[in-house]
């Protein structure tokens, strides 16, 4: 089933951001690793500003295995500069299992949404700045059943708002960007969708909708349908 908005405009493919979009993280796990960490350490935990990109290293990891060895040798590097020097890769290791694929919460109404779409046929896809675990990541929010598609930067090669990435998310579901809508919660990657032919939504979590495409949830895309 497509959705027609008016006499114009045909809806038939959904897309979605993930984090601050789809899904948040909890703030309860991340206060639990910062205790193990401090616990080891003795000291509250202070990440340099530079650690990650400084252990990313312009790399792509491509893979699942590349991203995990990734966040292990992170948390090592993590532990190393809190003056932790005793077990550290059996301990970066247990960081990474409080870490991995934990703490990803949905928002109220995402489920609920995603079900309106699913339940009127439309094809639905996740575009996110991120690494290749996001199929798992979503999968472990208990959201996969509502998911064709997976499209992740690192994967692309190109971060939005690259119409590269736009376009491999059309190209996997067979749709073209006049019939799909998508939402972020950063709006010049909204704008990036929208320059392209999207029906594109700016997601305010934070903040009071104020531009024409703000919506204050994800009911927003439903309440513009209807």
């Amino acid at each position: 089933m497509i959705v027609e908005k008016g006499s114009k405009k045909i809806f038939s493919a959904a897309f979605f951001d993930r984090d601050n979009t789809l899904v948040h993280r909890d703030p309860v796990a991340a206060k639990q690793r910062a205790e193990m960490i401090e616990r080891w350490s003795g000291r509250p935990l202070a990440v340099p500003e530079d650690l990650f990109f400084r252990v990313l290293n312009e790399r792509r990891m491509l893979t699942v295995e590349n991203e995990i060895a990734f966040w292990k040798a992170y948390f090592a590097e993590l532990l190393r500069s809190q003056g932790v020097l005793e077990h550290v890769e059996a301990r970066a290791d247990e960081l990474f299992g409080a870490y991995w694929l934990r703490g990803i919460v949905p928002y109220p109404e995402t489920v609920s949404v995603l079900r309106w779409f699913r339940e009127r046929g439309f094809r639905t896809g996740v575009i996110s700045d991120t690494f290749p675990s996001l199929q798992l990541t979503i999968e472990a929010a208990g959201l996969g059943a509502y998911f064709d598609c997976y499209v992740c930067s690192d994967q692309v090669g190109v971060m939005k708002p690259d119409p590269l990435i736009y376009r491999t998310a059309l190209d996997a579901l067979g749709a073209t960007a006049e019939e799909s809508l998508y939402v972020d919660d950063y709006d010049v990657e909204a704008d990036g969708a929208r320059d392209m032919g999207f029906t594109a939504f700016h997601i305010c979590r934070d903040g009071e909708p104020k531009e024409e495409w703000d919506i204050a949830s994800l009911s927003g895309m439903i309440t513009y349908l209807s």
